[in-house]
């Protein structure tokens, strides 16, 4: 992350006092007639049709908690999920009761008309204002899935030392639960359940319950299929190896201490960034070394295949590590990140990536960086205070980076910065100052909520 702030100089703000002020908000106006369901949550009304044609966008789901959250919920719940602690969900609108039901008596006629006007028109509102109907009837928005499954198979990673929120943060992402919390409260009221680490073949959609029944089950561990995702790191690769495989771990890392066995530069410190993420049917009887072969052999093939000459392997691989590790979910991204890395190099700036500094500290599941570290040159993955390229990779590109790599976008940006932890929403600058607001809009992201300040520690 290019300039990047680092957590203590957003928190120092916050305790100091100098966090910018929130401007007051305008008293709200009474609400006026409404005569649509469109009308009545934002979109404009159109004089000729009953029922505006704008829809408002959907809403993007923020991401899980962090581990943080997961103690904050437990402490202030007493353990069973169901205190005080838990955010409200659906808005939270109760702290303005006598505001609310005035909103009601505005809100019901003009629903009931349009109710009696057809069904065809009352169901348009019901499944295009969704959301906000529940919200303003109180019913709460699902959090879970019926059932077992709807039959397309997802892989599913337990790593050793995983908590029970790593589980439902897994879980929610490959698309096995419809929520974080569904899991995470499941979890709370059956605090006896633990697990394996390794891979499990489960489905998509699944209940709460179902999902972590499966995974008690042995019958689903997958035992001849490796799964390696994008931007995690060597060190983090060989345990899934040894977890998924059954091979010691000891083994695992004492076959991947020489790089240059399986065909590496002499410069290249380590396997890191050669092991291609994917997933791979192994027969159930190789070696470590032979495993690791094949995750050598398949990054040179996908380099290759990309046309990436023989000398030029290392620095793309460690160019498209950093992108991996500093991206977000938009692929787009992927393409401006590397314009910026670009620029800066043909203009002789310094690179300034936290990821590769927090990577050179041993801090491999981090982007954030203290200033004392940012100022160390003796850090070789130290990309503030040493120019150009660090010395290696710094975790597991795939190909939308080795890509990204090759064939950044246009534009004249030399600075980005998240402004939403949540969503990874980037905004990419070509000045300091327009950086400069664009960190300060992240500073009051994290201010925004207890849950934004989650992502901001």
């Amino acid at each position: 992350m290019a300039d990047e702030p680092s957590w203590d100089e957003i928190f120092t703000q916050r305790a100091t006092g100098a966090t910018p002020a929130t401007p007051p908000k305008a008293s709200e106006p009474e609400p006026t007639e409404l005569d649509s369901f469109a009308q009545l949550f934002g979109a404009p009304a159109s004089q000729d049709a009953p029922v505006a044609a704008a829809a408002p966008a959907a809403a993007t789901e923020p991401a899980p908690g962090s581990r943080r959250a997961a103690r904050v919920r437990e402490q202030s719940s007493g353990g069973d999920g169901s205190g005080s602690g838990d955010r409200p969900r659906g808005g939270g609108r109760g702290d303005r009761p006598k505001k609310r039901n005035l909103l009601w008596l505005k809100i019901l006629l003009p629903i009931v008309l349009v109710l009696g006007a057809g069904g065809a028109v009352a169901a348009y509102g019901w499944f295009t204002y969704n959301e906000q109907v529940r919200e303003l009837l109180g019913i709460p928005l699902p959090t879970d899935f019926d059932g077992s499954g709807n039959g397309e198979e997802a892989i599913v990673t337990v790593r050793s030392g995983d908590i029970g929120s790593d589980v439902a943060r897994e879980l929610h992402e490959a698309g096995v639960t419809m929520t974080y919390d569904a899991v995470y409260d499941y979890l709370v009221e059956n605090p006896d359940v633990g697990f394996l680490p390794g891979n499990w073949r489960l489905q998509k959609m699944m209940s709460a319950e179902t999902a972590v029944a499966a995974l008690q089950d042995t019958a689903n561990k997958v035992t001849d299929k490796l799964l390696l995702r994008e931007g995690i790191s060597l060190e983090t690769s060989l345990e899934v190896i040894a977890e998924t495989t059954g091979l010691p771990l000891e083994e695992v890392t004492a076959a991947a201490a020489d790089p240059q066995a399986y065909g590496l530069p002499e410069q290249a410190p380590s396997l890191e960034g050669y092991l291609f993420p994917a997933t791979y049917e192994l027969q159930g009887g190789e070696t470590a070394q032979q495993i690791l072969q094949i995750l050598v052999d398949t990054t040179v093939g996908r380099l290759d295949a990309a046309g990436v000459a023989p000398e030029n392997r290392y620095t793309t691989l460690i160019m498209a590590s950093i992108i991996q590790r500093e991206a977000g979910a938009n692929p787009d991204d992927f393409y401006k990140i590397s314009r910026v890395f670009q620029n800066r190099i043909e203009q002789s700036i310094n690179l300034q990536s936290d990821a590769t500094v927090a990577y050179g500290t041993g801090r491999f599941d981090s982007v954030w960086t203290e200033p004392e570290e940012r100022a160390d040159p003796s850090n070789l993955y130290n990309t503030y205070a040493n120019p150009g390229l660090p010395v290696g990779p710094i975790g597991l590109p795939g190909d939308l980076a080795i890509d990204a790599a090759l064939n950044p976008v246009d534009g004249p940006w030399l600075f980005f910065v998240p402004i939403n932890l949540a969503t990874g929403e980037t905004v990419f600058s070509e000045t300091a100052d327009e950086h400069q607001a664009a960190v300060d809009r992240l500073f009051a992201w994290c201010d925004e909520s207890a849950e934004n300040a989650t992502y901001c520690e």
